[in-house]
Formats: structure tokens, C-alpha cells, sequence
């Protein structure tokens, strides 16, 4: 079985977001970037799969030379090979776009990645790949099991959990506790030094957003504290300041 991996490179959630150029640039000055978390998840799955039923574990991110320390880590975690789409991921139909034009020369049999990147929390490009292969995609997949060419899943839904069947070729958006994050060792990371990461191209995309600017969330205000003995205070202090009642 043939599987793919679509990775982010994105910031550790501890860093300190800021911007550049009159807020229109992430400033990754001092910034530490991680897999995404979603992602992790993904890629631990897939290397049980892979273990499970034999066959070829790729990794690809969308992403600049930045994104190769990343990909190494991947490598180290468990994948065979490493592509990098050797492009600023603009947004989720840029990437999604790229990834269906690797994907569909490479002839997966799975694709996974995380429901969602941690920096944009997005969630579209999963879908968005699903339609251009005319491929179904499901997400959020928070157990997925492989038993010949059909896939058994277990789908986070409102107040519950779907479980749904499928069969291969698929694309699956993945959270836990599908996996348990795999944390490389000493000859994970040795092995991955001379693992094969392999830079490709992107093709043509037309642009379909163009950011305008970025703004950080409004600072946390003064925390008052109120008596339990004064709940008519807390009441109108609600009503008129806070304007939650």
C-alpha cells in the first residue's frame, strides 16, 4: 500500500506571534516551528499502517527550505521519503492543489494529513484535494483501520460518532485518538540523515485570496472580582459592561 502524508510546518503553540510590514507578514523572528499537531497524528497512523501491511510511507509539505527540519523529523518519526513542494504555502487551494498534482502522478492508495493546520485552522484542504482526484474524503477520522482494499472509520460528528466504511483509494483528515504521537529515537534520527528528501517544483495556481493584513486578539482584560454576597453587582456589572446579558 502506497501512503501519503501531508504535513504543515507550523509554529510551536508556546511562540509568540507577531507581524512585520505594517501587519502584513508573519514575523518568524525567534519563532520555533513544530509538525503540526493534527499532523502528528496522521503520520503515527500511517506508520502503524505501514508496519501493519508493508508497502511505502511518503511525507510532503508544501513549504519553502525552512520546512526541511520538519521533514527530516518526519523521516526520523517513520516515513520512507520526503517530498518538498518547493513553494510559500499561499493558501489552502494553493496547497490543496499541490498536493493533487503530486498525489495524482504518485498513485496513492491513502492520503492522510490533519483535520486542520494549527496556524490558520482551516479544514478545507482535505476536501478541496478529495474534489480535484474525485476522490471522497472524510473528516474528522478519529479511528481508521484497513482490511484489504476497505477502510473501517470512526467520525467525530455533534454529540457522538459516526462510524463509516469505505473503500480505497481515500483521503482522511485525522485528530486523536487515532494514534498515539510517535517521538523519533536515536536510530530513527541517525536513519533519517540519509533518507531521500526530494524538492519538486509547484505548478501553476491562480491566486484566490490575497491577505490584506493580520491583527492579534484584543490583550486580556483586569479581572474584577465580585463578592458572593453582591450578585445584583455582578448581574448589572454583566448587562452593562461586560453586555453578555
Amino acid at each position: 500500500m502506497k501512503i501519503l502524508v501531508c504535513i504543515t510546518h507550523v509554529p510551536d503553540t508556546t511562540s509568540k506571534i507577531q507581524f512585520t510590514d505594517n501587519n502584513t507578514k508573519f514575523d518568524t523572528t525567534g519563532v520555533q516551528f513544530i509538525i503540526g499537531p493534527y499532523d502528528d497524528y496522521a503520520l503515527a497512523r500511517a506508520v502503524e499502517l505501514r508496519d501493519q501491511t508493508g508497502g511505502k510511507l511518503t511525507v510532503l509539505n508544501v513549504g519553502l527550505a525552512e520546512s526541511d527540519p520538519t521533514l527530516r523529523k518526519a523521516l526520523a518519526i517513520g516515513a520512507d521519503e520526503a517530498i518538498r513542494v518547493n513553494a510559500e504555502p499561499k493558501d489552502s487551494f494553493f496547497v490543496a492543489s499541490q498536493i493533487a498534482h503530486y498525489a495524482k502522478e504518485g498513485g496513492y492508495d491513502l492520503i492522510l494529513m490533519g483535520r486542520e493546520s494549527i496556524d490558520f485552522n482551516g479544514g478545507m484542504v482535505h476536501g478541496m484535494v478529495g474534489e480535484i482526484l474525485g476522490m471522497p474524503s472524510f473528516s474528522p477520522v478519529m479511528k481508521l483501520d484497513v482490511e484489504g482494499s476497505t477502510v473501517k472509520m470512526a467520525r467525530e460528528i455533534e454529540g457522538g460518532k459516526e462510524m463509516l466504511e469505505a473503500t480505497l483509494p481515500l483521503i482522511a483528515g485525522c485528530q486523536e485518538p487515532i494514534a498515539e504521537w510517535k517521538i523519533p529515537n536515536m536510530r530513527g534520527i541517525m536513519s533519517a540523515r540519509t533518507k531521500p528528501l526530494n524538492v519538486v517544483e509547484p505548478v501553476a495556481v491562480e491566486d484566490m485570496t490575497v491577505p490584506q493584513s493580520y491583527q492579534l486578539p484584543a490583550p486580556k482584560g483586569a479581572c474584577r472580582m465580585i463578592p458572593s454576597s453582591e450578585a445584583e453587582t455582578l448581574i448589572k456589572l454583566l448587562q452593562t459592561e461586560a453586555k453578555v446579558l
